[in-house]
């Protein structure tokens, strides 16, 4: 590339170019295919607690967890995953800022896909627990990776919006799963038990990977980021193409260059307009992770624990389940309308409220309600605030930032495990919804107090 080449392409006009791409069937292609990606990964994230009931009926797992922290129990499954993903979040969150966001979305997910066959072949404890650690490295390096590929390749104006559309098809798996656990966990199709084919039915992962790849660009601003100006020149230039003539006119000029922040190693995280963010995070996921998994993983234990058996629980959160798409749906049409942090606080103060009242009810309408409402608030605090920690840190440490933000939210849940098993044993479900309840006013004070706005903003303008 000549000197006026590399004077016209740079990292901020790539930056500014993305942002005024409007939002035609090429860019929500893009957002589409990503969902597909982050549905397998929702998949093998969430079918612990759908699995945990017929892993004890079966005596791979004990029922009671043993002492505070047994390793025999559903809390040491849930415990082993979370291990898993913090590894993955915080000692490989830096892979997609090294080696690329397609690359790494790529092999993460054949990673935890291969694992999770392992898992379904386990008998004991200790070899279940094992594979369930090694498919969540996967599953955190995946996490991240998405996250970070996601706020890049979309256009600010409806940032919000793809992390909405990009969970929605994600959270399609829950009532998938729900309903695949009410279906196959009773019975054995084949002699295989029915948990080993909920679990060997989310490593379906690894054949649509290599479509996902073949129709997912490198991002552009990580491309500019590590200097390889013209090839982002080249694979932005075809989306542009592609977009223009969907659009039907000449695409909107760019905006003024955008600045980018040198920032690229992990010391960078501690610079002064970092590490006040980096802090922020990191003490939100510590909280947030109580409130959403606290229920997800553990609802049909806590309807069982209120009386209900294995098989009525099932159904009660296959109903409940239904509803786990609909809250990125609704976050659609507010997305990009109001403020992602007072978005995250209204939705942790629903779960709040709501899981006292699921925590203390036996009524079957009023559970259902409940634990629909829980849903749509958890599943829109989730798209949220992952665009919200996607927003906050620049270009070349985005993915190493999220990563190690991220990961305090995976250590929160090996120990809030092992936190709500003790609860739940000793005080019952109400008893570990206080406990919720007091982990989200957490979340209330600290992103409504501290954090910043940045709804509709230039990614690098944030992130300064």
């Amino acid at each position: 590339m000549n000197d006026s080449g590399a004077a016209r392409v740079s990292a901020g006009a790539i930056s500014a170019r993305i942002d005024r791409l409007p939002a035609t069937r090429t860019i929500w292609t893009i957002v589409a295919l990503l969902g597909f990606g982050m549905f397998f990964e929702l998949y093998d994230l969430l079918f612990s607690a759908y699995v945990a009931p017929s892993l004890v009926k079966s005596g791979v797992l004990t029922a009671a967890t043993a002492g505070l922290f047994g390793t025999t129990g559903v809390a040491s499954f849930i415990a082993a995953l979370f291990t898993g993903l913090f590894i993955g979040t915080i000692l490989c969150g830096f892979l997609a800022d090294r080696f690329g966001r397609r690359a790494i979305f790529t092999w993460s997910l054949l990673w935890y896909s291969a694992a999770n066959i392992m898992v379904a072949l386990q008998s004991d404890a200790a070899d279940l627990n094992f594979w369930r650690l090694v498919s969540g490295v996967g599953l955190g390096v995946e996490m991240v990776t998405i996250g970070a590929y996601l706020s890049e390749l979309a256009p600010k104006a409806i940032r919000g919006r793809a992390f909405a559309v990009n969970q929605a098809i994600g959270f399609i798996c829950v009532p998938v799963v729900s309903f695949l656990a009410y279906m196959l966990v009773p019975t054995a199709p084949l002699g295989l038990e029915g948990w080993r084919w909920v679990v060997l039915i989310g490593a379906l992962a690894a054949p649509v990977v290599v479509y996902l790849r073949l129709e997912l660009p490198e991002s552009p601003r990580w491309l500019a980021k590590r200097g390889r100006l013209e090839e982002a020149d080249r694979v932005l230039s075809g989306i542009e193409a592609k977009v223009e003539a969907e659009y039907g006119r000449p695409l909107p000029p760019p905006g003024p260059e955008e600045p980018v922040s040198p920032a690229s190693r992990f010391l960078d995280l501690w610079i002064p307009g970092i590490r006040g963010r980096v802090i922020l995070m990191s003490v939100f996921n510590i909280f947030q992770t109580i409130g959403f998994y606290g229920f997800n993983n553990w609802v049909p234990s806590l309807l069982v624990k209120q009386g209900i058996t294995v098989s009525t629980s099932l159904g009660y959160t296959t109903v409940i389940a239904l509803a786990a798409p609909l809250g990125p749906l609704l976050g659609f049409f507010l997305g990009d309308r109001l403020e992602r942090k007072w978005i995250i606080v209204a939705s942790a103060a629903a779960i709040l409220v709501c899981g006292l009242i699921f925590g203390q009810t036996r009524d079957s309408a009023l559970i259902i309600a409940m634990g629909v409402a829980l849903t749509l608030a958890a599943n829109i605090m989730s798209f949220s605030f992952h665009a919200y920690q996607q927003e906050l840190f620049p270009t070349g440490i985005r993915a190493r930032a999220a990563g190690f933000v991220y990961s305090w939210s995976r250590l929160s849940v090996i120990f809030s495990s092992f936190i709500i098993a003790f609860i739940l044993n000793a005080s019952g479900a109400f008893g570990v919804f206080v406990f919720i309840a007091a982990a989200m006013g957490i979340v209330m004070a600290t992103i409504g107090i501290f954090g910043p706005r940045t709804t509709n903003l230039p990614l690098e303008e944030i992130s300064r």
